[in-house]
C-alpha cells in the first residue's frame, strides 16, 4: 500500500476533483475530512462536515478526537487498499494525517493549482464562502445514513475518455454543514497564550510563566502551523529535563486539541529557580 495526497486551501475544489485524481493515479481509497472512502462507500470514520463548529471540524479532519484514528486504522487493515489518496489544506496537514493513521510516507503530493485553473478555484471558493456548499465524494444514497447535516443535491462526475464517449466515474453529494453559517473562524494569539499559561501553571513545580510568544508559519496567506515559546520559573528540588519534556508534550496536545492548529515546536526556557523559604 502506498499514499498520495491532494493539497490546496479550503474551498478550492479538492473534494470536487478527488474522484478524478484518484482514478488518474489508480488510488482505490480516499481519505477526506475524517472519513475513509472506498469504491464509493464510506468504510469508516466520521465526517468533519457533521460537526457544529469549525474548531471541532478541524479536529475531526486531522483525526485527533478520541477513538477516531483507531477506527480508521482498523478499517484500512481490513479493506487493504492498494493506494490511498489523502485530501488536505496543506502539506503539513496531510503529513500529520499520515502519521496519525500510521500510514506509509506520502509518495507524491499533487497541488490543486496544478489541476485547476484560477477561475475554477475562485468559483469553488464562491460556492463555499457565499453559499456554504461542501462536496463529499460519495453517492447521495450512501451518504444519507452517515450524514445529519443539510443535504442539498447529488452531483454527477464524469471522466472524459475520448471525444465521443464518457465513462461515469462516480457521484458526489453537496451538503451545507451547520458551521458554514458561522463565518470565518479566527483564533487570537491571546487565546493560545492563555491555554499555554493554564496548562503549565496546573503543574505544581512551575511558579511563574512569562514571555509567551506564538509564531505563525505562513505559506502565502495560508497558516501552516505555529511555534510556541515561553519562559518559566521552577521550584527548586525537581528534575528539570523531565518537567520540561512533560510540559512541552502537554502544551502541544492541549493547543492542538482545543484549536485544531498544528504545533511544530514548544520551546520552554527556565529563567530562574525559586527556593521556598
Amino acid at each position: 500500500m502506498d499514499v498520495i495526497a491532494l493539497v490546496g486551501p479550503s474551498g478550492t475544489g479538492k473534494s470536487h476533483r478527488a474522484l478524478i485524481v484518484a482514478h488518474k493515479h489508480h488510488a482505490d481509497a480516499i481519505i477526506d475530512d475524517g472519513i475513509l472512502i472506498k469504491d464509493g462507500k464510506i468504510i469508516a470514520g466520521h465526517s468533519a462536515k457533521k460537526e457544529k463548529s469549525k474548531i471541532m471540524a478541524v479536529r475531526r479532519a486531522i483525526f485527533v478526537l478520541p477513538g477516531h484514528a483507531e477506527e480508521v486504522r482498523k478499517a484500512i487493515e481490513t479493506v487493504k487498499p492498494h493506494r490511498i489518496l489523502i485530501l488536505g489544506t496543506s502539506e503539513n496537514m496531510v503529513h500529520k494525517i499520515t502519521k496519525t493513521l500510521r500510514l506509509p510516507a506520502i509518495a507524491s503530493i499533487i497541488h490543486i493549482e496544478d489541476i485547476a485553473t484560477r477561475s475554477e478555484m475562485e468559483k469553488a471558493r464562491f460556492y463555499r464562502l457565499k453559499q456554504g456548499k461542501h462536496i463529499i465524494p460519495v453517492p447521495t444514497i450512501e451518504l444519507k445514513p452517515h450524514f445529519s447535516g443539510y443535504l442539498i443535491d447529488p452531483l454527477q462526475s464524469f471522466f472524459k475518455r475520448s471525444s465521443t464517449r464518457r465513462r461515469r466515474l462516480g457521484e458526489k453529494s453537496i451538503v451545507r454543514p451547520v458551521f458554514s453559517y458561522y463565518g470565518k473562524l479566527s483564533i487570537e494569539d491571546t487565546a493560545i497564550k492563555s491555554i499555554v499559561r493554564n496548562v503549565i501553571m496546573e503543574k505544581g513545580p512551575f511558579s511563574k510563566v512569562s514571555s509567551i510568544h506564538v509564531r505563525h508559519l505562513l505559506a502565502g496567506e495560508e497558516d501552516q502551523g505555529i511555534r510556541i515559546s515561553c519562559e518559566v520559573v521552577l521550584t527548586y528540588g525537581n528534575h528539570i529535563p523531565t518537567l520540561i519534556q512533560q510540559a512541552q508534550k502537554q502544551v502541544r496536545e492541549a493547543v492542538e486539541f482545543m484549536t485544531g492548529m498544528v504545533v511544530h515546536e514548544v520551546d520552554i526556557v527556565v529563567k530562574a529557580l525559586y527556593i521556598k523559604a
